[in-house]
């Protein structure tokens, strides 16, 4: 009897079927016809009302179904984030390629030298860009932190331009993509200037993007002026972008999955529309941030099964409507770099590779978002390889099933002299971090546990690595942005 030939078995992780990829479809093109969104723009409420959806009470949209699908048909299916001043894409996504990056704008960082949680300094985020640049599993970076000592503006002491300071260090001090968050347009504009400086140009930058605008409709179900202008903006100029809800089930999402993931479907859905109506074709990404309250505490929760559950379904949902995906990973609701901790970041990168989410951000959050953790980062970035080597599952071809090598040694044989064993060991995954000596090899090499190595390797990776720079034109475009009010 034959058999076909399969190359190789391959884990993965699947939840919804098609046809329940149509029901929260069918529910969430409901809640659009029927309930609506509040859209605080006026360019976005005509772009809507020219195109068929229906305007009442001033500024409440009902979107009819045949708007949404014309939407759908119009995003791009793929994404190629490169690195600075290249066309080599570093993060494609499509299909179920994962790219993995750190998340932005805590106010807290957990410093590795002194094991203290203080407030971020702009030094703490040059150092942190520097080691996701220097991490080869992650393939983006964000801001990580919210520097507290940067000058407020000469203009009578107005706050300072935070966010385009943030860029400017990513942009200075790493060369892979940036995903960055920011106020208002104006912010977008100053952004995507010192972006295309790097570039070459806007039309280097909308050919070989190596930034993606993280933004926020508002949950539940509504659009805020500013918000909804970075939307545009991202359209008008073709670059890409992920305008995610975060709905929380219990405040504002309904208190269960299927309610939330309703929800928040509509809400990506009523955002893709005027994304597209502003220019069809702009590339947009799906995703959802699906969270619960905890009523204990009244957190948000990131370290709960229910969060995943949400994670894999939103995937699943991104995947259905043929669009790139973004997810979480690599975070703990715990306050240190503990067991907790450590758990948590298993867990999420598991996931997010089994599902195949294409862009996975958040990798080092600790305190539920408050708290970025370098530590974290390094220990994420193991787990990342660990799930990885996973993912390449179980080759089966004549190579793989080894029987001309089995029956050459035969019975009672010894495979660790065979040329078979010689060939092939390497393909074994190695751990950075995890130490597999025995008892007596581990004492003698000073009997560290885990948590002494991770800080040793992070410390280390922050004091070598420096990046490629950026040229000293580019410094100086990027200096009279800044200093452009």
């Amino acid at each position: 009897m034959k058999h076909a030939v399969c190359p190789s078995a391959l884990p993965r992780l699947h939840m919804l079927d098609a046809a329940q990829c149509e029901q929260i479809h069918a529910a969430a093109l409901e809640v659009l016809r029927r309930t609506g969104v509040r859209v605080h723009q006026d360019e976005a409420l005509r772009l809507l009302k020219d195109a068929g959806a229906y305007v009442c009470d001033t500024n409440l949209v009902k979107i009819p179904a045949a708007l949404v699908e014309w939407a759908l048909q119009q995003a791009p299916s793929y994404i190629g984030l490169c690195a600075r001043g290249s066309d080599q894409v570093v993060a494609s996504l499509a299909g179920r390629n994962v790219s993995f990056g750190p998340g932005s704008d805590c106010p807290n960082y957990l410093d590795p030298r002194t094991g203290q949680k203080r407030r971020f300094t702009t030094q703490d985020v040059i150092d942190c860009i520097r080691l996701v640049d220097a991490l080869p599993q992650l393939s983006f970076v964000m801001s990580m932190g919210i520097p507290s000592d940067i000058p407020a503006r000469e203009t009578g002491g107005a706050r300072p331009n935070t966010y385009r300071h943030q860029f400017a260090l990513m942009l200075e001090h790493t060369v892979k993509p940036i995903v960055f968050v920011c106020d208002d347009r104006a912010d977008c504009e100053a952004i995507t200037a010192m972006a295309a400086a790097a570039a070459g140009g806007l039309e280097r930058l909308q050919i070989n993007p190596t930034l993606l605008l993280y933004s926020e409709p508002t949950s539940p179900l509504q659009h805020s002026r500013t918000a909804t202008e970075k939307l545009l903006f991202m359209a008008e100029h073709r670059l890409p972008v992920v305008h995610s809800p975060a709905p929380m089930m219990g405040g504002t999402a309904p208190a269960s999955l299927a309610g939330g993931l309703v929800l928040g479907t509509a809400e990506v859905l009523s955002s893709l529309v005027i994304h597209q109506l502003k220019h069809a074709g702009a590339p947009f990404v799906f995703g959802s941030g699906l969270h619960h309250m905890d009523m204990k505490t009244t957190i948000s929760v990131y370290g709960a099964p229910e969060f995943q559950l949400a994670r894999i379904a939103v995937a699943e949902m991104g995947r259905y409507y043929g669009l790139p995906t973004w997810g979480y990973a690599g975070h703990s609701d715990s306050n240190v770099m503990d067991e907790q901790a450590a758990a948590d970041a298993a867990m999420s990168v598991l996931v997010a590779l089994l599902t195949g989410t294409n862009l996975v951000h958040d990798v080092g959050y600790l305190e539920a978002g408050l708290t970025t953790s370098p530590e974290m980062i390094v220990f994420t970035a193991e787990m990342i390889d660990f799930g990885r080597q996973m993912l390449q599952g179980i080759p089966l071809d004549a190579e793989a099933m080894a029987l001309e090598v089995i029956h050459r040694v035969g019975p009672g044989g010894d495979y660790l002299s065979d040329a078979h064993t010689l060939e092939h060991f390497r393909a074994f995954w190695q751990p950075a971090l995890f130490d597999r000596r025995r008892a007596e090899a581990w004492q003698a090499a000073g009997s560290k546990r885990l948590g002494e190595r991770l800080r040793d390797r992070t410390l280390s990776l922050m004091e070598s690595h420096r990046p490629q720079p950026l040229p000293d034109a580019v410094k100086a475009e990027i200096q009279h942005i800044l200093a452009d009010r």
